[in-house]
């Protein structure tokens, strides 16, 4: 299973850069991605930001994936670092894990869809 990795400065920047990547698969030169798993992690801090970053996030790939692109959502809200990694390990929570399994099982379920289910 071949995969690319691209890295966005925050949370808030993982629904454009999805989208900019499913756009770019439209040219020939361009990879053309069947998924997407988003990774990352919103730690509370003194302000409302935190909220607005959570939200927001949540809300943009959730917009992606109503349009049907498969995204796996693993980005993290959490109060600390120590939830972070409690929910990050694979020992423990492998939240990144569920999230591609959960990208897997809506891109076979697309599939499916196409061809029509059947019994």
């Amino acid at each position: 299973m071949a995969f690319d990795v691209i890295t966005v400065p925050g949370a808030l920047e993982i629904p454009p850069i999805i989208s900019i990547a499913e756009d770019a698969g439209r040219f020939p030169t361009a990879p053309r991605y069947d998924g997407y798993v988003a990774l990352g992690c919103v730690i509370r801090g003194e302000t409302y930001h935190f909220e607005i970053v959570s939200d927001q996030s949540a809300a943009g790939i959730m917009a992606l994936g109503i349009k049907g692109l498969c995204i796996g959502n693993g980005v993290l809200t959490v109060e600390d670092e120590d939830q972070a990694w409690a929910r990050a390990r694979l020992s423990e929570g492998d939240k990144g894990g569920g999230a591609a399994r959960a990208c897997l099982d809506l891109i076979a379920l697309k599939k499916r869809l196409r061809v029509g289910l059947g019994e």
